[in-house]
């Protein structure tokens, strides 16, 4: 392939939808709603965000209603095509009749997952790896499900179990996989006979080390059972939310290898209460993420920290009515290798699944290089400020005050 790019989207959605009975008895699944938008149309802006604008949807189980609802796709000015066939089929025989419509390398999708993933790497590493096939992984290390694919160290899978019962699996196959068409050779279809695409190809694939995967820490969010609906719920209906560096940015940063050690060491940034007030009278959620190393370098203990906090959401809700929502801090030395110290994005990660954020429609605002980086690592959107740019200047740029 010439062209290293990617330009259609296929999404996989003709099934019957069993586990979401009774709402898939009147309807086909991708038609669930949140905030009365069914859940397709989340997947086709998402698309359109890739920079995708051609789409081609695999249906079956009463297809006339996505027609209808999604049409040729000009509202959503792309090109939305269909291939219609039995909801018997499996994942093999669809793509299989679909193939005259492929191109020779597309982004194959679930009609039940959403995941913010990071689209440009894994084109990335899809042409890097000359792969046939470049899967998105999550990485599953709270265990949200069970691991069903094995990577080695340079993102080659070296095993993929649909049955998810072989040792030593780490980390989940969420769909968003690059493809290229030529794979669709070495599906043997045969008349009534489903086949199921990833059982069969995948496998081949792995055998011939041909089909890599790209990591992801930002869970997935579903519709394919009743159990995952509420956190699906949650996802989408999440107010806008902004993540806080502490030190430098809301209180005056301690000079270099020192610390705020107790209450009366954290003096406010000026303007920083008025910025927090502001944020959250426009309904923002204020997250605080912060490196805390004095605590593993004996300067202070979890429980001073704790008093520290405490004062600063006293301080807070004294002054403007309101107190951040959630503070997350890492307590280790810079050479305990942890996932939770800036510039690495655990503590977003972590806020991430507590509140099933969305991170690329998160903010961070930070005054040092390791709070960009990690805003960046997780997909946020960030803001550094300084001593002549501070808080209250980005919050009234950001909320477009004068």
């Amino acid at each position: 392939m010439e062209e290293r790019q990617i330009k259609q989207a296929v999404i996989l959605a003709g099934g019957y939808g069993e586990r979401m009975k009774p709402f898939t008895e009147q309807h086909p699944k991708p038609m669930y709603p949140f905030q009365k938008t069914p859940f397709i149309d989340y997947l086709i802006k998402q698309i359109k965000g890739f920079g995708i604008t051609k789409v081609l949807l695999l249906l079956g189980y009463m297809a006339d209603q996505i027609q209808d609802f999604l049409g040729d796709g000009e509202h959503y000015d792309m090109e939305i095509e269909y291939c219609v066939t039995p909801p018997e089929y499996d994942t093999g025989n669809r793509l299989f009749d679909a193939e005259g419509k492929l191109d020779d390398a597309f982004l194959l999708m679930y009609c039940d997952n959403y995941c913010p993933i990071h689209f440009q790497r894994l084109c990335q590493d899809f042409f890097y790896n000359n792969a046939d096939i470049q899967i998105s992984v999550y990485r599953n290390a709270d265990q949200y499900t069970k691991d069903n694919v094995r990577l080695a160290a340079n993102g080659m899978v070296s095993c993929y179990d649909k049955k998810r019962v072989t040792d030593g699996l780490q980390g989940v196959d969420i769909g968003y996989a690059i493809i290229k068409k030529s794979v669709l050779k070495r599906l043997q279809i045969k008349e009534n006979n489903p086949v199921n695409f990833e059982g069969q190809v995948y496998p081949i694939m792995v055998e011939q080390g041909t089909m890599f995967g790209t990591q992801t820490e930002h869970r997935y969010y579903s519709i394919g059972s009743w159990k995952r609906i509420e956190l699906t719920k949650e996802f989408f209906s999440n107010p806008k939310t902004l993540f806080l560096d502490r030190d430098g940015t809301l209180n005056v940063r301690p000079p270099k290898a020192c610390y705020v050690e107790k209450p009366e060491d954290f003096k406010w940034i000026k303007g920083s209460m008025e910025a927090v007030r502001i944020l959250k009278e426009a309904g923002w959620r204020l997250i605080l993420v912060s490196n805390q190393p004095g605590i593993a370098r004996g300067n202070l203990t979890r429980e001073s920290l704790e008093q520290i906090h405490k004062k600063m959401q006293e301080d807070l809700k004294r002054e403007t009515g309101y107190e951040l929502d959630a503070l997350y801090y890492c307590p280790h030395n810079w050479d305990e290798n942890c996932e939770c110290r800036k510039p690495k994005p655990g503590l977003l990660y972590q806020a991430q699944k507590d509140f099933s954020l969305d991170l690329t429609k998160c903010y961070l605002i930070g005054d040092d290089e390791r709070d960009i980086q990690a805003g960046e690592a997780a997909g946020c959107h960030c803001i550094m400020v300084n001593e002549t740019y501070n808080l209250l200047d980005a919050v009234k740029e950001l909320l477009n005050i004068k």
